[in-house]
């Protein structure tokens, strides 16, 4: 549905603006908080041929596992796409949820996120993709963002956003079942003007 305004802008059979290609070239990282079969796939897709950071969710939760190291990890492998996810199976997920609860693991989950995110940022990350949507949302409201400029589209419900203000970056932010198996690097190159 995103694309159908551009579709009749494009065919002048409607006024408006195209969405605009994004132009940020900067360092950056990729933060995977969701758990769907998607992005499962897409981290493992990912792996093949970038870094990796597991976030396992034991090491959250006793501490061992802090936003220094998603940060410290992610700002040594710039220029090389770096993901840090906490992604894990169905029953992964619920063995950690039996043993925190469910609350306390998503609550603690999204505030690492949300504070490598910002941390990142500060550091000089200019683009930054976020997979699943609490993750996003915690993400977006620890770096404070109070609106964007919808841009080109990476894949089918998931444009880039260009944020402006203090900081000039594009952000992904899309929910766990969004997006083709190369959606990662596909959404960098996107940030990018590429």
């Amino acid at each position: 549905a995103l694309g159908l305004p551009a579709n009749f802008i494009a065919q002048e059979k409607a006024s408006g603006a195209l969405p605009e290609k994004s132009n940020v070239d900067g360092p950056e990282a990729i933060l995977a908080g969701s758990c769907s079969s998607a992005t499962r796939g897409q981290i493992d897709f990912h792996l093949q041929s970038h870094p990796g950071l597991a976030v396992a969710v034991d090491d959250v939760m006793a501490g061992t596992m802090t936003k220094r190291d998603i940060v410290a990890f992610a700002l040594a492998n710039i220029g090389r796409e770096p993901i840090a996810y906490s992604s894990a199976t169905p029953a992964d997920v619920e063995a950690a949820q039996a043993r925190y609860s469910r609350q306390a693991v998503a609550d603690r989950l999204d505030r690492l996120f949300a504070d490598a995110a910002r941390d990142l940022v500060d550091a000089g990350v200019r683009r930054l993709v976020v997979a699943g949507g609490e993750t996003s949302g915690a993400v977006v409201s620890a770096l404070a963002v109070d609106s964007v400029a919808i841009g080109m589209e990476i894949d089918p419900g998931v444009p880039v956003l260009s944020v402006t203000g203090p900081v000039t970056m594009a952000l992904a932010l899309k929910s766990g079942n969004f997006g083709s198996l190369d959606f990662f690097s596909k959404a960098l190159q996107r940030m990018a003007g590429r």
